[in-house]
């Protein structure tokens, strides 16, 4: 595989830091991903305006939503015209998973002294495990498996997907069509961790917020950024079970040889 030249370009949106383009990284045959195609994103609670007029030079046909039902309650995406909305409950067998909770912690910070006291400092290897169940788990596999679905559907406008920071839930679905479209492993990773260094700083207040409070920032770094043993986990857990991506596209996501060249076909240029 070939490397990438360079990182993705800046978040189109400032208020939406971690939003960017999967376009630009170099893919199987030396094609590059085409850019506007495809977009990983937080939720939109930091729009500081009209949504709809914040996400049009996107051109979004489907927005794919990673969250649970409880998250989508409470910071529901907008309503845009002319945008299909896809919810998609990954972690719906595992309600009390990490992800799955950073909600609260984003609006009410002492949620963190609960779930740390309840890790007992094991908050690394808990996200691991998360991320493991990623590959495995019902109903991430049935998630996963309608987002790619949609993917190679028909209308095959623009399309987001997002979690609530677009790290975890986002992070395996961005990591794993990287990879079946042969994105050199390393690159990856470059997208994969790009994301502590646009959310972090996007965070700064909420960890000072907590310091403020008395609490040990250190503890929220496992829990609202990235680390590579968190993206170790899931490959790590696609190759014991399946063997490599594209046996994990085809077994665990019903996901077949055709079906994954169509995926290139439509997502790669040239």
């Amino acid at each position: 595989m070939t490397r990438s030249p360079a990182l993705p370009a800046p978040s189109p949106i400032a208020a939406l830091p971690n939003l960017r383009d999967l376009g630009g990284w170099t893919g199987v045959d030396g094609r590059p991903v085409q850019t506007g195609k495809l977009f990983r994103s937080t939720d939109f609670r930091s729009l500081p305006g009209d949504a709809h007029q914040e996400l049009a030079p996107l051109g979004l046909q489907t927005i794919y939503d990673l969250r649970s039902a409880s998250e989508r309650q409470a910071m529901p995406d907008p309503a845009l015209d002319g945008v299909t909305d896809v919810p998609l409950d990954v972690l719906a067998d595992e309600a009390q998973a990490i992800p799955g909770n950073l909600g609260q912690i984003l609006e009410d910070p002492k949620v963190v002294h609960e779930l740390t006291a309840a890790m007992e400092g094991k908050a690394i290897e808990m996200m691991a495990g998360t991320y493991r169940r990623f590959v495995t788990m019902g109903s991430a596999r049935a998630s996963y498996r309608r987002f790619y679905l949609g993917l190679l559907g028909e209308d095959r406008g623009p399309a987001l997907f997002h979690c609530t920071t677009g790290k975890d839930r986002t992070g395996w679905a961005a990591a794993s069509f990287l990879s079946i479209v042969g994105v050199d492993r390393d690159d990856v990773y470059d997208d994969y961790l790009e994301t502590n260094r646009r959310l972090l700083p996007a965070l700064q207040p909420l960890f000072d917020k907590f310091a403020s409070a008395g609490g040990d920032p250190d503890l929220l770094k496992p829990l609202l950024g990235v680390q590579r043993q968190y993206l170790d986990a899931a490959f790590d857990e696609v190759d014991k079970n399946f063997g490599d991506v594209p046996t994990y596209f085809d077994k665990a996501l019903g996901i077949d040889a055709a079906a994954q060249e169509r995926l290139r076909a439509t997502y790669l240029a040239g």
